[in-house]
């Protein structure tokens, strides 16, 4: 049997279970070409929110569709002579124990790496790629500039911080809690880490940036942004990565008021998308291995249990309750 969370209704705010339908489905007869995935591990991304809720870059998932999502298994059946029994692949899985599929936007994760699976859904995934690629094609560093990343502590976030400081940047970060910031500075080691909750957040982030921000890596949009925005340079360039602040939130935010600040500052916003970099995936995992294994990548993985609780474990990325990448554990490890 394969068990499914299928979209039931367009959601408003956070999660419910009542915006999808848990159910049981006999798993098919496998055809020529195709082969049979048990899902082990599921990628929980902001972005899932916007695909349950609206047209993006990707159409909106169907009200009584699978819900869209990146995942890993292990191939269980195959007949697919490019993929066989006992192979860990990824791709879009979808929130289901099991999926069929005949291997095109699947990938073969390298077994004998020495790294627990996890990495290749965070650091050494689709997150690695694109803190690699928003901060080094659309940032586009030079030594001794000042980097400011937001949701700092994040999957994203953390990495972005690190490859910046293997650029030789000055890397402040903010995250929502002192726990976080102190896992910024002592474990990351970069310059400095700002509690946005903080009612004096401003003056410390503008004490933090003597020199101003010349990039700004962007996750959480809004008043963070705003912030962002009062000491960027001349020249600055904001890669937006995310904006989670306002994802699932009931009431549009308060808004951003210092955006003129990019005509006077003549100073760069611009939106990506891991998408357009996934043909020079590569070149990113190539370095970003590297790093990893020279001790200048480091992650946190938040692993999370319960198939049944799902659409509620999604909702810790919007309540800032994840630390680093968040999973959710579908099934054991293959040894």
């Amino acid at each position: 049997m394969n068990k499914q969370w299928l979209l039931a209704e367009r959601p408003t705010g956070l999660f419910t279970k009542d915006n999808f339908l848990l159910k049981q489905v006999m798993i098919p007869e496998l055809k020529d070409e195709q082969f049979l995935v048990r899902v082990i591990y599921l990628s929980l991304d902001p972005t899932q929110r916007m695909w349950a809720q609206m047209d993006t870059y990707l159409p909106a998932v169907k009200e009584g569709e699978v819900m869209r999502s990146l995942g890993m298994g292990v191939v269980e059946k195959s007949r697919n002579p490019a993929f066989k029994e006992g192979d860990v692949v990824q791709g879009m899985t979808g929130w289901q124990t099991h999926v069929i599929t005949d291997g095109r936007d699947y990938s073969q994760v390298p077994s004998k790496s020495g790294l627990p699976l996890e990495v290749y859904l965070g650091p050494l995934g689709m997150t690695g790629i694109t803190a690699y690629f928003g901060l080094l094609e659309v940032g586009k560093p030079e030594k001794g500039e000042t980097l400011l990343v937001s949701a700092a502590a994040g999957a994203v976030g953390s990495a972005v911080c690190q490859i910046g400081k293997v650029k030789g940047l000055r890397v402040v970060g903010m995250a929502g809690s002192e726990e976080k910031c102190e896992w910024l500075t002592k474990e990351l080691g970069i310059d400095a880490a700002i509690n946005y909750r903080d009612a004096d957040a401003y003056r410390q982030l503008k004490a933090a940036c003597p020199k101003g921000v010349d990039i700004c890596f962007e996750n959480v949009g809004g008043e963070v942004l705003d912030m962002a925005l009062g000491l960027i340079n001349v020249g600055a360039r904001i890669p937006l990565c995310g904006y989670i602040s306002e994802y699932a939130s009931e009431e549009q935010g308060p808004g951003v008021h210092n955006l003129p600040a990019l005509i006077s500052k003549r100073a760069r916003l611009e939106g990506f998308l891991v998408l357009d970099y996934v043909h020079r995936s590569r070149d990113a995992l190539s370095d970003l291995g590297k790093w990893m294994m020279d001790g200048r990548l480091k992650y946190r993985m938040h692993i999370e249990e319960g198939f049944e609780e799902l659409p509620l474990v999604m909702n810790k990325l919007f309540m800032g309750e994840n630390e680093g990448k968040l999973l959710l554990q579908v099934s054991e490890i293959p040894e």
